[in-house]
């Protein structure tokens, strides 16, 4: 059967597809940096012409940031056809001083391979490249029809890619899309997601005097912008984890109870989960766990706070500005510019008297939620199954991927979301790293995707001649 000549030839180039994984892991492309923005492009080379190498078409397209790889076997009249989306782009790997090894020289050390870009989205990616390569090296032919969607502007927003999409949705178009972005649900519990949230990203200018002032002179009767801040941003999240902004919840999507049950399953200690962030308590909105919070409640974090003095030493100002960033993580039937009206009414409420401020409104994505029994997931199901060697867990994330519900606005299709990575892989951290066992089942995984996406098309043809 070709799928065992398949599975051969993964077995036969294990070593191989971890030397090749090491080489794109080398190349810093970095595409937050214009410093590197002759790497964000070696790096796309190298996954155009890898692609051409197995023997797909492969193209690299202008964009105006980073190119975009796309690649696609010969069409083939009544197969399926998957989308594989992925990202080549990285994050910064600063601060440079926690690393054990250097960020850009991939070291292998218990059983996992450490560099910036190992896990997102690399070393994810590069499985359905290599299981497509296994396909066509091992068994001759692709059992359906494969286009690759390799964007380099992931990390910074995928503006371009947007643009892309609308522009060519017959080029792109497609009955399935997968992304290996994220995560499984524990090491030896491997998952499918099903649910994610959306985003809704601010920044918040407050302006007092037109200059910094003596605090002793000043004080007390001019406003000081920082405390201020400190007051709004206090503003947007009650005692009881609620936010606060009007009409927040009027169209959060409640958990059914057959998710609330199966998250119960899952075995989870919140006293674990509590001890391995190091914090000396868990919080967050009452009358719901660690993980429905997590995964199906709205959240407000502040993410950056500046203004005032910050060097060495004391220095007593008055500050005359003082800024943060924030977002809101939003569940299903939650519409980013929604929120960010709903902002704006509470911030013209509790705005303190004695400044102005200016609202900046960065990137937001809606929430997805992927109904569980689809002919998509079944395969999935299946082929992760043989991957891992052990039947995935349903799960939601807490992480937003735009691309996901930019594929389901402009393709009409849904996104099978198959995380190969684990929770400690410290991704956009330092010491990132990405499980060898892990990246080689994910390939296996992905090239039983393949094979069961077909048999699931072949179940929905009418029986008979």
């Amino acid at each position: 059967m070709a799928i065992d000549r398949v599975d051969a030839y993964i077995d036969a180039h294990r070593a191989d597809f971890v030397e090749q994984l090491k080489a794109l892991i080398r190349i810093p492309s970095v595409s937050a940096q214009p410093d590197h923005n002759a790497d964000t492009h070696r790096a796309a080379e190298f996954i155009r012409d890898d692609l051409a190498a197995m023997g797909l078409q492969a193209e690299l397209i202008a964009t105006k940031g980073h190119p975009i790889v796309f690649a696609q076997n010969p069409p083939r009249p009544g197969l399926p056809t998957l989308l594989i989306y992925g990202h080549y782009d990285v994050q910064p790997p600063e601060p440079l001083e926690p690393w054990i090894s250097p960020p850009f020289e991939p070291t292998e050390r218990d059983g996992n391979l450490y560099a910036r870009g190992a896990t997102d989205d690399k070393g994810q990616m590069f499985t359905h490249l290599k299981a497509a390569e296994a396909w066509l090296k091992g068994a001759g032919e692709l059992p359906l029809n494969v286009k690759f969607l390799i964007e380099g502007e992931e990390e910074v927003g995928g503006a371009n890619l947007e643009q892309f999409v609308a522009d060519n949705q017959t080029k792109l178009a497609c009955d399935y899309a997968v992304i290996s972005d994220s995560s499984q649900f524990a090491p030896g519990m491997p998952a499918i997601t099903y649910g994610l949230k959306g985003l809704a990203y601010f920044e918040i200018l407050v302006q007092g005097a037109r200059v910094d002032l003596h605090s002793g002179t000043f004080g007390g009767a001019v406003a000081n912008p920082c405390n201020a801040l400190a007051e709004i941003l206090a503003s947007l999240k009650g005692s009881d984890g609620k936010i606060q902004l009007p009409g927040f919840y009027d169209s959060v999507k409640p958990l059914e109870d057959w998710e609330r049950a199966e998250f119960a399953k899952l075995p989870f200690s919140e006293a674990e989960f509590q001890a391995s962030t190091g914090v000396p308590s868990l919080e967050g909105e009452s009358g719901y766990t660690t993980l429905e919070r997590k995964w199906a409640r709205p959240t407000c974090d502040v993410n950056g706070i500046y203004g005032g003095y910050q060097g060495p030493g004391p220095k007593t100002v008055l500050p005359c500005k003082a800024g943060a960033k924030f977002s809101f993580r939003l569940v299903p039937d939650q519409d980013p510019a929604t929120v960010a009206e709903q902002l704006r009414a509470h911030l013209k409420a509790v705005c303190p008297p004695g400044v102005t401020y200016e609202l900046i409104v960065h990137h937001g994505a809606p929430a997805v939620l992927v109904g569980v029994d689809s002919p998509g997931v079944r395969a999935a199901v299946r082929a992760v199954e043989v991957g891992f060697g052990k039947a995935p867990v349903f799960i939601r994330e807490g992480g937003s991927i735009p691309v996901v519900g930019l594929l389901k606005d402009q393709l009409g299709v849904d996104t099978l979301l198959l995380g190969w990575g684990q929770n400690d892989d410290n991704l956009h951290g330092p010491n990132e790293k990405f499980s060898l066992a892990d990246f080689q089942n994910g390939i296996k995984a992905s090239a039983h995707l393949f094979e069961e996406l077909v048999k699931e098309g072949d179940r929905s043809k009418p029986a008979g001649p």
